[in-house]
């Protein structure tokens, strides 16, 4: 079956401007391009035809970081992105009252930089648990605010040794306070019972219509197999409207082997990408892994990867065509790794392997000494830009004058690097367009300086647009079949009322998806 869209704006070449008034639809991807009379004149009975009346449209968005699973479970969550901490404890109170006895009370979203700096404690929490475990992780997700009861059936007490790679915040005598730093939190997150998979597929039932709804047409997701088989599920039932790339945490390394499954199996709407590590923590509880200190202090955060581990793990992945993903913030994680995926993409051109790119993914702050490593390592540079708008007092305080080469999305871009945008959800919401507007703006709200800051780092609509859509799919190794509307492209698109490219950078239109489209069916259409 043929569909035509005609009477449209369609961009077909976001970087120049450059648009189209109609396509043709074949089978899940464009087949044709061209005026309104030349898609007409292509009809023939038994044709759809849609008239678009003036509509803009443009490639389908896709969030290039995500954790599905965990944002779809947020949802259900008690949400502890407060203004203070009394109003955080308020609403956990309210879930206990509502939560069946034994039950785990759980949350998201608590940042201790919006609480002058203090974390919270396990008494405070047991003040309101009503004698329910709690467990609530950090906006950041690289820490958890426990209360003694969820501390106690974990089996944590003052004698427990910080596992590797984490840390269990204590008090002046030597008891745990409530506060679990990375990897610490799975001492805890491992015994917390998990949804059973018919709750497990309602929440992602319900993830996958919110990004439907705001132009998302695809995903790259860093959540581990439970998600993986629950989308897999999805797809056998013929109900997935995300395009999944799956990236796959370190740990399942030896099982993908074992299945001898490659990098970039799977279907068109779920396929295997890249293997996720960790190099250092976050910004947030000081766990990034910086050359030097914290500005008025002595840390310098967690390196959880050296250089040559990360060579030796990349070689490994890479007999199965498997590239890296690696998270990394600060400057000595970013340097550290940039130097291994330099080596490893050297590797891989001597030996002739034909691998989607390495990645990088957050890349908070470089040093200028470590642009060229970036430049020439030939990996995608797939960043957040709305953590800016979250972490700007933070990095202010914290990383100084360093921030001048902090989240620096325009000097990644000028380099020639590729660029992908997402969100990091549940971290941020995953709200493209807030994304898209932290980018051009670099404005956090009740910033006092009209031009944002660090503004050299600002990207023009267009760029911001790009980075979400065919720097996204170059990142997947996907740029000769998404990310473009152009024939034999997958017929994945979002529609607006008015034209969110067209308007100065100081102008911007209130941004809103009318309509979704991923392979050729609507997924969200409210025209």
């Amino acid at each position: 079956m043929i569909d035509l869209l005609i009477n449209g704006r369609f961009y077909t070449d976001l970087a120049g401007g450059l648009t189209c008034q109609a396509i043709a639809l074949c089978n899940g991807r464009i087949i044709a391009t061209g005026s309104t009379d030349e898609i007409s004149s292509l009809y023939q009975r038994g044709m759809n035809i849609t008239d678009l009346n003036g509509l803009t449209v443009l490639p389908g968005l896709v969030d290039s970081h995500i954790h599905f699973q965990h944002y779809a479970e947020s949802l259900t969550k008690v949400n502890c992105e407060t203004a203070t901490i009394d109003a955080c404890l308020i609403r956990v109170q309210q879930q206990a009252l509502k939560t069946l006895p034994a039950g785990w009370v759980l949350g998201h979203g608590w940042n201790q930089n919006s609480w002058d700096g203090l974390f919270g404690t396990r008494q405070q929490l047991d003040d309101v648990a009503e004698g329910h475990p709690v467990y609530l992780t950090a906006k950041s997700l690289h820490a958890a605010w426990c209360n003694s009861k969820a501390l106690a059936v974990a089996g944590i007490t003052n004698r427990t040794p910080d596992p590797t790679g984490g840390m269990i915040q204590r008090d002046e005598h030597g008891e745990p306070t409530g506060i679990l730093l990375e990897s610490a939190m799975y001492l805890v997150e491992s015994i917390i019972p998990t949804m059973n998979d018919s709750e497990r597929l309602k929440a992602l039932f319900n993830a996958q219509a919110i990004l439907n709804r705001v132009g998302l047409t695809g995903i790259h997701d860093f959540d581990g197999m439970t998600c993986f088989s629950s989308l897999a599920e999805i797809l056998s039932e013929h109900a997935l409207t995300l395009r999944v790339v799956k990236n796959i945490p370190r740990m399942h390394l030896a099982a993908i082997k074992e299945l001898s499954i490659p990098g970039g199996y799977g279907d068109p709407m779920l396929r295997l990408g890249c293997l996720k590590l960790f190099s250092d923590g976050a910004l947030g509880p000081h766990t990034a892994a910086m050359l030097s200190p914290y500005e008025g202090s002595s840390e310098t955060g967690s390196l959880l990867l050296e250089e040559e581990e990360i060579l030796a793990i990349g070689i490994e992945a890479a007999s199965i065509r498997l590239p890296l993903a690696v998270h990394a913030i600060g400057d000595l994680a970013v340097r550290t790794t940039l130097r291994s995926l330099k080596r490893l993409v050297d590797i891989q051109k001597q030996g002739n392997i034909n691998m989607h790119p390495y990645r990088i993914e957050h890349l908070q702050l470089i040093t200028p000494e470590d642009l060229p490593l970036l430049v020439n390592s030939g990996i995608t540079a797939s960043m957040q830009p709305y953590h800016l708008i979250s972490d700007q007092p933070t990095a202010e305080k914290y990383w100084g004058t360093r921030n001048n080469t902090s989240y620096a999305w325009k000097t990644v871009l000028d380099t020639g690097v590729n660029l992908a945008f997402g969100s990091d959800a549940p971290v941020e919401a995953p709200d493209p367009y807030a994304g898209i507007i932290a980018a051009i703006t670099r404005r956090p709200e009740g910033f006092p300086e009209a031009d944002g800051w660090y503004p050299s780092e600002r990207l023009n609509v267009r760029q911001a647009f790009l980075a979400y859509t065919y720097g996204a799919a170059t990142a997947a190794g996907m740029q000769h079949e998404s990310g473009r509307i152009a024939p034999g492209m997958f017929a994945d698109l979002a529609f607006y009322q008015e034209d969110p490219v067209a308007f100065p950078d100081t102008i911007l239109p209130a941004m809103e998806t009318i309509a979704t489209m991923v392979a050729g069916n609507w997924v969200w259409k409210g025209f």
